[in-house]
């Protein structure tokens, strides 16, 4: 027999996946009955007292949240006949939405107000229920500017052929990276499939020439190239060194037929399209220890679809230099324990750091930034890396 927390959390499922639909009549997700499991015969002959005492834990919580419970007669110990719960009851969406609890009674008024807005300002709207549910974390004010934007667009519809750049949308106060991030709603709102908008700018490169060949000849040490772009470096790196920082990247000591490149944040299909970076012979990436920067890695491997290197981002540099380390990340919040996500691009130890900084009984910091770390032993770890790949 399942518990009420675990029928808690169904309630909450079908809640998620359904509330926009049963708002706009497309589908009535409630009332429903949440099947409580069955105990088996056995239970009930052996040990019928623990079967009771999950009964009166499941009465209580009915009562306190207004559910009602369904039984059904069972033959138990003693060769008694005894009520046992079968289902809870949710009565209406509602319902779900007081047991439940957190912020979703709030939710739900704000979805009924913003879809009554939505129906009587855009009757042609197929799926209102849809564009509730992708608007529902919109602030207030980002719901006046989608109303705005949607107006602006359904005003003059041969705006949408225009071709401009979202900065160049004359709607007041719509600004580029609003509209370039709230266009889903807009579309659906509008039903127009293209809002006219010229494509983002091709994404660019920043790195540093290591070589101190090179950076004696007077030639340029900094240099960028975009995606797509007619561009071949100075020379042809035989190492790259993607570094998460920017200063890092920029003052990384020299390093024969070396290049660092600064790293793009959140993978590596920018860097992956530049093939002398690439098919580079060694490719290193370093980050900082933590979730972040595990995961990033674990990204970049899979976009450049080669097992990249890395270095001091294992559990020996973790143990060295914790002391040194944080527990906030890089805007100031605090990191907490958090499940892991799917890494299978990462190395064995790599995994192990991983795993162990998530770890809720974590008695060190969850963070060290990589600038804590002498750039003079990321040196060391190139050229023991560089000595490996050429040895083997």
């Amino acid at each position: 027999m399942k518990m009420p927390e675990a029928i808690t959390n169904d309630i909450r499922r079908r809640l998620s996946a359904r509330w926009h639909a049963d708002l706009s009549g497309v589908e009535q997700a409630f009332p429903h009955r949440f099947p409580l499991g069955r105990p088996t015969a056995a239970d009930l002959r052996q040990d019928y007292a623990a079967i009771h005492s999950k009964t009166v834990t499941w009465q209580d919580w009915a009562h306190i949240h207004g559910v009602t419970l369904e039984y059904t007669n069972r033959a138990a110990q003693g060769g008694t006949t005894q009520a046992v719960p079968t289902h809870a009851r949710i009565d209406s969406i509602d319902h779900a939405a007081a047991v439940v609890a957190g912020d979703w009674l709030t939710r739900l008024v704000r979805g009924r107000e913003r879809l009554d807005v939505v129906r009587v300002r855009f009757p042609e709207v197929a799926d209102a229920g849809r564009v509730i549910r992708m608007i529902d974390n919109y602030s207030e004010v980002d719901f006046e500017l989608l109303l705005a934007a949607a107006d602006w667009y359904l005003t003059d519809p041969s705006r949408a052929t225009a071709g401009i750049t979202p900065r160049q949308v004359p709607i007041p106060g719509v600004h580029a990276k609003w509209l370039q991030n709230h266009g889903a709603g807009v579309r659906a709102l509008t039903g127009l499939d293209d809002l006219g908008l010229l494509p983002n700018h091709p994404s660019r490169i920043h790195f540093t020439y290591l070589d101190p060949e090179h950076r004696a000849s007077g030639g340029r040490i900094h240099d960028s190239a975009t995606v797509d772009d007619a561009f071949r470096p100075a020379y042809e790196p035989e190492i790259v060194v993607i570094s998460e920082n920017k200063d890092t990247a920029i003052h990384f000591p020299p390093i024969t037929g070396g290049i660092s490149v600064e790293g793009g944040g959140s993978g590596g299909r920018t860097l992956a399209a530049f093939d002398w970076i690439r098919d580079a012979s060694v490719v290193v990436y370093w980050g900082d220890i933590d979730k972040e920067g595990l995961e990033i890695l674990n990204g970049y491997r899979a976009d450049f679809n080669r097992d990249i290197d890395t270095m001091l981002m294992d559990v020996a540099t973790y143990d060295e230099f914790e002391r040194y380390g944080t527990n906030h990340d890089k805007h100031g919040k605090l990191i907490i324990a958090s499940d892991p996500r799917p890494v299978e691009q990462l190395r064995a130890d790599e995994k192990n750091l991983y795993l162990r900084l998530l770890r809720p009984q974590l008695s060190g910091h969850r963070r060290i930034e990589q600038e804590r770390i002498p750039l003079e032993r990321a040196v060391a770890c190139i050229n023991t890396i560089r000595t490996q790949t050429t040895s083997g």
